[in-house]
This record gives structure tokens, C-alpha cells and sequence, in this order.
């Protein structure tokens, strides 16, 4: 093996280990903006709910 096979293959070997990484962290702020994006019309509604509900005490 010359020397240009093997730093084709540790190329091969440090993209695929970057990618690995880029994609996790890419995935883990997707599910995190989608977590928060969940929890606000989580908040929106019981916030309509609730005013609606002390409203109609009054």
C-alpha cells in the first residue's frame, strides 16, 4: 500500500467520522427546536383554556 492509498483511506475515515457527528448534532437541535415548538402551543392552548375558564367566573 503507497503512501497516497492510505491517506485516502484515513480521509475516507475522518469524513465518515466528522459526518457521523455533524448528523448527530444536527438531529439533536432538530428534535430540541422541535420539543420547543411543541411546547409552546402545549402553552398556547392551556393559556386560552385557563383564560377563558377564570372569564366566565367573573
Amino acid at each position: 500500500m503507497n503512501k497516497s492509498t492510505l491517506w485516502t483511506v484515513i480521509g475516507v475515515i475522518a469524513a465518515v467520522i466528522i459526518a457521523w457527528v455533524l448528523v448527530d448534532v444536527l438531529f439533536s437541535v432538530l428534535w430540541f427546536i422541535g420539543k420547543l415548538i411543541i411546547v409552546a402551543i402545549v402553552a398556547a392552548i392551556v393559556f386560552f383554556v385557563l383564560r377563558s375558564m377564570f372569564s366566565r367566573m367573573e
